[in-house]
């Protein structure tokens, strides 16, 4: 823990009301500010990594809300990311959790595991079984978009795609819909089949040194095919990347700062619905991606944009979150299922994937049940027409 970082924070307060473990539960240690006392407490001797510590801590979503609403530029993404690594250094979690993070964390960055319980997973829905748990998503055709696709017409760019881990396996179709569109828009894409994890999720659960092999594994695949611009379609995986751009000799971009900077070049048809835009914690406040989804949807024809209530406060996805911290992760979807419920759109956006599963799941109950999907798919039925 870096007393440098810690020392920045001037205790204003600012930061609580932008805090969801603050507004569920109303207690100052379970804010940025307490937090970081407690982090402060720790790094001077004053305090030991115990238990009661680690729960403050654990309960963190990592989603940054607090360095939005910082006036001080305090940098709690990286100490509660250096937090978590020094507990995950020093401290024994009760063996259930260590069963469980450890399933987590070595099952969800590896693709051919993934794969694997890809085809169990689909042979179980084929016989119509009761779903095994809410954040389970409906599998639809395998869509493998690694390699290189060429652009349509005339090329204007060449472009590596990040595919993600858990996306590329159980949720492919926004990585079809993110090819049909960059080609349509003139793209060469450059998916390379041999990419890994990009250590998000590890560096977000303290498995910083693992994380950040994952990180240059990952790099070294897009620059060994050829590649100096790489486009992200998730969130908290971008947002890691970025953070880490040091790593690799070329650029990251989310993939809907890219298409606003590219400009629109396919025909965009009508779509005659109403589409309320959710925020993706990572990718509105830790890399300041807010505009350009908007515009993205605001171009099509037909289509009106709608802004949800409470829009800065997470989903309750962050990552692992939902699978670790279960209860707060549960209260926080409902909040946002009841706000996107009272503005009742045709469905939702988000740019996300961890935010897509969660807000089905929290939909699936008590009323209207629109459909959420990536912004990206949403940009490719216009153009499919």
């Amino acid at each position: 823990m870096n007393p440098d970082l810690i020392n920045q924070c001037v205790h204003c307060g600012f930061c609580l009301q932008a805090c969801p473990t603050y507004i569920l539960w109303g207690n100052e240690m379970d804010s940025p500010r307490g937090r970081i006392y407690q982090m402060k407490a720790v790094s001077d001797g004053a305090a030991l990594i115990n238990p009661k510590f680690v729960q403050h801590m654990d309960t963190c979503l990592g989603c940054v809300s607090c360095m939005t609403a910082c006036p001080s530029g305090v940098n709690y993404g990286k100490l509660i990311e250096e937090t978590r690594a020094e507990i995950e250094r020093t401290y024994q979690r009760p063996l259930s959790e260590r069963l469980l993070r450890w399933g987590i964390l070595n099952m969800f960055p590896r693709v051919g595991l993934l794969r694997i319980l890809r085809a169990f997973l689909a042979a179980y829905q084929a016989l119509g079984l009761p779903a095994l748990n809410k954040l389970t998503p409906k599998l639809g055709p395998r869509e493998d978009v690694s390699g290189v696709t060429p652009a349509k017409g005339v090329k204007r760019a060449r472009v590596g795609l990040m595919l993600g881990c858990v996306q590329r396996e159980f949720l492919s179709e926004i990585n079809g819909a993110s090819v049909r569109v960059l080609t349509a828009e003139g793209c060469e894409v450059v998916a390379p089949a041999e990419q890994g994890c990009c250590g998000a999720l590890l560096m977000h659960a303290g498995k910083d040194k693992d994380a950040l092999e994952l990180t240059r594994r990952m790099f070294a695949s897009f620059e060994a095919a050829g590649v100096d611009l790489i486009l992200t379609n998730a969130g908290g995986c971008g947002s890691h990347v970025k953070d880490h751009a040091s790593l690799f000799k070329g650029k990251i971009l989310d993939i809907s700062e890219f298409l606003v900077e590219l400009g629109p070049r396919a025909e965009r048809r009508a779509l005659n619905m109403r589409v309320a835009y959710h925020d993706s914690c990572h990718l509105q406040h830790a890399q300041k991606v807010r505009t350009q989804p908007r515009q993205l949807l605001a171009g099509i024809p037909g289509l009106t944009v709608e802004e949800i209530p409470e829009s800065t406060l997470c989903c309750g996805s962050a990552g692992i979150y939902n699978l670790v911290q279960p209860e707060a992760a549960e209260q926080l979807g409902q909040r946002k299922a009841e706000h996107i419920r009272a503005i009742a759109p045709d469905a939702v956006a988000t740019g996300n994937v961890g935010c897509i599963l969660q807000m089905r799941a929290a939909l699936q109950s008590g009323g209207p049940k629109p459909t959420v999907m990536h912004t990206i798919q949403i940009l490719d039925l216009s153009i499919r027409g």
